[in-house]
């Protein structure tokens, strides 16, 4: 793995303020989701200074100047799991997290969440970053957090699309659900819900 610079964007708009923090935003493209991109450039900023996620902006070099490679969003929040949905030496872990409900088999565990996980595809021709690259800078983030505040479990959502499926499984995530999307969300993705995906740190 390439030696990258990780800023929180939180921080950047503290130093160089929210106008040319924005500016920098617009250097990112992503035509492959669209969302991933709205996201960053019209959202991630007032999620940010209303602590509601927190967006890490990941930097390489290219000819001489530092340029944004990719990004992730970290939040935290509260998720479901199903004792039918992994194995059973895995719920067993997990139940150590948080609380059991024998009604519904359901254990409800508070976790860090990647919201979301874009490459800027403005610099392909450089090859800055590969998809797992990104996803390890994102996973030992949030492990030196669970170092700070306990937990073992992370999780994410994606599209119910074979590709993704195939290259988070890859990086040793585990279906456990699914999620429909909220008003709004339809209108940006295909399908009518996300994949759920846990990783057993």
């Amino acid at each position: 793995m390439n030696a990258y610079k990780i800023v929180n964007l939180k921080t950047m708009i503290e130093e160089i303020g929210e106008r040319q923090t924005k500016g920098a935003l617009s250097d990112f493209s992503c035509g492959l989701n669209r969302d991933v991109e709205y996201f960053l450039r019209e959202k991630s900023i007032e999620f940010a200074k209303q602590h509601i996620s927190q967006t890490h902006l990941v930097m390489a070099p290219v000819e001489s100047e530092l340029v944004i490679a990719g990004y992730f969003a970290l939040a935290n929040k509260s998720i479901q799991i199903n004792e039918k949905s992994v194995s059973n030496s895995l719920f067993k872990r997990i139940l150590k997290f948080g609380k059991y409900e024998p009604e519904q088999q359901l254990c409800s565990v508070s976790a860090p969440l990647i919201g979301q996980l874009g490459k800027n595809y403005k610099y392909s021709q450089h090859n800055l970053i590969t998809g797992n690259e990104l996803l390890k800078l994102a996973c030992e983030k949030l492990r030196i957090v669970q170092e700070i505040i306990g937990g073992k479990i992370i999780y994410l959502e994606c599209e119910d699309k074979q590709k993704l499926k195939d290259f988070y499984e890859s990086n040793g995530f585990i279906i456990f659900g699914k999620r429909f999307y909220d008003t709004g969300e339809e209108h940006n993705q295909a399908g009518e819900h996300y994949l759920q995906l846990l990783k057993y740190m």
